[in-house]
């Protein structure tokens, strides 16, 4: 590592990642994989490599602890350890802040919120609803068939969950799935992207040196093999699989599920619009849509990629989205001041330089970026870009490309902009800008997608249910929706 990269420091981990099977840290039956800083192309160190062996232990070991310990029963237990695992988490934060930074390509700005500091604060929110949630409910006192009968209702976990979470966010992908799971009652074997194997590790490692864990309640399995994360999709003793990734990925992940019929909880892709009405401030509404798709090199699947504005004022929002995507220079995420870092890999570096070449062969214009930045010789950076010019039909509009490319699109008022909006195969997320309550309103309930920001508003939170219409996914992640989707329900009925 260079003499600037995070690991001289000693906070970035090092050489030595391991699997954690049935509490305990063990190297992969496939040796070791690198795990590369995107900003600087060097390689940090090696993470244990698992292959189809290590994941069945994992999964055997999972399922042995959901079938003879207390943990699924015991909430004391459960709620104790999550805010055992959040104070130790949160006492090696800056340690974990190094790591992500270079293994993310993290903007350090980023870590306060959704890159750490937030998803870590979703361990004691979950630890809090294990005691306040209604796990029985009396329907009371009916006589079906002539039969007097007390009833109930009881919600308990659904057995063992395997989670597959992929490298944009993996702190807030990853505690949205098994900070809910573990507090349900489950166990779990969480696959990390081969690209982020570290911010999992870590966290399995914190967890069994610190908390009262059992052995197989919590496993994780690095590997380079992204084969070993879909047998989770299709092993008889898992019993939901939590997927979040592209869209693609997850059609294969509920066809390998179908075969067990396990419960499938998916995440998947988006190309969400932002709206700009007519009686709007134009300038700053485009000033925060360029912003918001730089922001960590646009690689979030909610972030709002397609900008409509109003056709009277095209030029005028191509210029201020310009001005302000112009200013948002590529820099080293461990920057205080970055907010446009590196994509994460050369593969998706091509991918989305493959995607700026598209645009300009569909009719696209350029407007600024497209290009690596100058003076960026090493690291997988790419200019904030803005394409004008094409229509909602270019698969530039309609595709997920996963970067920092915003297209630009003229409306021809409120209900063309819906209409647009929703010419789309995702439905993740969006946002609208206006002045008047009745026309927003309107708008945002016209739109079919998960997830809606009014002129500014933030949606994000550990309480919120986050998730998408259409092909962006199935079921809700995070609050108390996602919390239910790892639960079971059980009537029971004795005579009264």
């Amino acid at each position: 590592m260079s003499e600037n990269s995070a690991g001289t420091t000693g906070l970035v981990p090092g050489d030595h990642t391991s699997l954690f099977i049935d509490g305990h840290a063990v190297e992969g039956a496939g040796g070791r994989f690198p795990t590369v800083d995107p900003a600087t192309e060097e390689v940090l160190g090696t993470a244990a490599d698992g292959t189809a062996d290590d994941m069945d232990a994992a999964i055997a070991s999972a399922r042995t602890a959901f079938d003879t310990t207390a943990w699924r029963d015991d909430h004391a237990l459960r709620a104790r350890c999550l805010r055992q695992l959040h104070d130790a988490l949160t006492a090696d934060v800056e340690r974990l802040r190094a790591l992500t930074i270079a293994e993310v390509g993290a903007p350090r700005m980023l870590t306060s919120g959704a890159q750490l500091e937030a998803p870590l604060d979703y361990l004691p929110w979950y630890a809090d609803l294990i005691e306040s949630y209604a796990w029985t409910t009396d329907m009371g006192v009916a006589a079906p068939m002539g039969m007097r009968s007390k009833r109930r209702v009881e919600r308990e976990a659904v057995g063992v969950v395997g989670a597959v979470t992929p490298w944009n966010f993996p702190h807030q992908i990853n505690f949205a799935k098994v900070a809910p799971a573990l507090a349900a009652g489950n166990t779990v074997v969480l696959k990390p992207a081969p690209d982020t194997p570290w911010c999992a590790a870590e966290i399995a490692r914190i967890a069994h040196e610190h908390t009262d864990i059992p052995p197989g309640v919590f496993n994780v399995v690095t590997s380079s093999d992204h084969s070993v994360g879909a047998m989770l999709s299709s092993d008889p003793r898992v019993d939901l699989v939590s997927f979040t990734g592209s869209t693609a990925t997850g059609r294969a992940v509920m066809t390998a599920a179908a075969p067990t019929l396990k419960k499938v909880f998916l995440e998947l892709g988006g190309k969400s619009a932002f709206v700009v009405l007519d009686d709007a401030d134009i300038a700053s509404a485009c000033s925060m849509a360029a912003f918001t798709v730089a922001t960590h090199a646009g690689q979030g699947c909610a972030i709002t990629t397609r900008l409509l504005v109003p056709r009277a004022h095209y030029d005028d929002a191509i210029a201020a989205t310009r001005a302000t995507m112009s200013s948002l220079t590529p820099g080293d995420p461990r920057d205080a001041g970055t907010v446009c870092g590196p994509l994460i890999s050369q593969r998706q570096r091509d991918r989305v330089e493959g995607y700026i070449d598209l645009a300009v062969t569909e009719g696209g214009k350029i407007e600024c970026g497209g290009r690596r930045p100058d003076g960026r010789d090493r690291g997988f950076f790419v200019e904030p870009t803005l394409i004008s010019g094409l229509d909602n039909s270019a698969r530039a509009a309609q595709e997920e490309i996963f970067g920092p490319v915003l297209v630009v699109l003229p409306h021809d008022g409120d209900e063309d902009a819906i209409r647009i909006a929703n010419d789309s195969p995702y439905g993740l997320s969006g946002a609208v800008y206006g002045t008047d309550p009745a026309r927003i309103d309107r708008v945002v309930r016209g739109i079919r997608t998960g997830t809606m920001g009014v002129n500014g508003g933030v949606w994000y939170g550990a309480d919120v249910p986050f998730g998408g219409y259409k092909q962006s996914g199935i079921g809700r992640e995070m609050g108390v929706a996602g919390f239910e989707e790892y639960l079971e329900t059980k009537l029971v009925a004795e005579l009264a």
